[in-house]
């Protein structure tokens, strides 16, 4: 099992490691036994991955002597809202759960945004563990304490960084994930490619077909090196006031994108081509070359991402969501743009009708 350590050095005490492995759900059980960190435990997860995993992890649990229950809620974006906190809020009140105890995020990324803006806000805030079960989870949004919840004007705009003691991922979870969960979450492998490690890109490029094989090797090397990326920044910028805006390439569009389309359009998806929007944008600007613009279309486009903006999509409302984009300041949107492949800068001055005219081109 690969042991990654996040050091927040300005906070010990959150400071934690992402643990990697396949199969390893028997060890997961025996590290949290160990760890002391609850008296006793809380999964919250969703009806997909409570049908597949949640009586496994909790007689795994249970055989530890770990006292663990389990909340459910709906699967899909669509449950990641207010309501659905305060639910989740009710039922632990209703069980007694207290400060003794811990939350463990067992899903994807809405499972783990959720519960931990749960735990973050509940009680003044309780512990919790991130057991990412989806390749996006465990490349990304598990990873560095972003919590949060959706609102109708836009994406995570109600929430709170708050660290997990731990964070564990077991590739096997990727075995049962669909085609089409698969598929989204290589957008924000893709994207560590893009921002940071070009051998992770040239990888990407010449394994294709293992990639969407789910070769263990290969996956297994993908994961790492975004986890290692993806932690390295977090580092440098846990609240997101700096270098860590770097990970949000295309994501300014993406969400726009996400948000407009009512979350028809899955996150994947979106930001795929919100990274074209951005390669398309830094390209006429004349900060990157054709060429590099060229293979990040067409990596994208051979993972089988959206390389464009569905025609029904208004452009309008999505620009009108980018302005209220949660990391915008007054009235200047910051757009993650490209140099080459590897090396990103953030520009907060991209013309509106730029936007509006890239956007347009790629809805034909």
């Amino acid at each position: 099992m690969k042991r990654i350590k996040v050091n927040l050095d300005k906070q010990v005490l959150l400071s934690h490691e992402i643990c990697i492995g396949n199969n390893i759900l028997d060890r997961i059980g025996l590290m949290v036994a160990k760890s002391n960190l609850a008296h006793r435990y809380i999964v919250i997860t969703d009806s997909n991955v409570s049908a597949l995993y949640g009586e496994e992890i909790l007689g795994i649990l249970k055989e530890v002597e770990v006292k663990a229950d389990l909340i459910e809620f709906p699967a899909g974006e669509s449950s990641k809202t207010m309501d659905t906190v305060l639910n989740i809020v009710k039922e632990l009140l209703n069980r007694g759960v207290d400060r003794s105890c811990a939350l463990i995020a067992l899903g994807g990324g809405v499972t783990g945004d959720m519960t931990g803006f749960i735990a973050s806000i509940y009680m003044r805030s309780i512990p919790y563990i991130q057991v990412p079960t989806t390749l996006m989870s465990q490349v990304d949004s598990s990873i560095g304490g972003k919590t949060g919840i959706d609102l109708p004007e836009g994406k995570n705009l109600l929430g709170a960084f708050f660290q997990p003691q731990s964070i564990f991922i077991d590739l096997r979870f990727l075995e049962t994930l669909p085609d089409y969960e698969f598929i989204n979450g290589l957008s924000e492998v893709i994207k560590y490619g893009i921002i940071d490690d070009v051998d992770l890109f040239n990888i990407l490029e010449d394994k294709a077909d293992a990639i969407r094989n789910r070769d263990p090797d290969i996956l297994k090397t993908i994961v790492e090196r975004s986890c290692k990326i993806k932690k390295g920044v977090v580092e440098i910028d846990e609240k997101d006031m700096g270098v860590r805006r770097i990970l949000n390439f295309g994501h300014t569009i993406g969400h726009a994108i996400e948000a407009e389309s009512g979350y028809t359009i899955s996150h994947g998806n979106a930001i795929s081509a919100g990274m074209i929007a951005s390669a398309r944008i830094s390209e006429r600007m004349k900060y990157l070359p054709s060429e590099d613009r060229g293979r990040i279309q067409g990596l994208v486009r051979a993972a089988g991402l959206a390389d464009h903006i569905p025609s029904s999509i208004s452009t309008e409302g999505i620009i009108a969501k980018t302005r209220a984009d949660k990391k915008k300041e007054d009235a200047s949107i910051h757009f993650v743009l490209l140099k080459k492949i590897g090396m990103p800068f953030i520009n907060g001055s991209v013309e509106e009708a730029l936007i509006h005219e890239t956007i347009e081109e790629l809805k034909k």
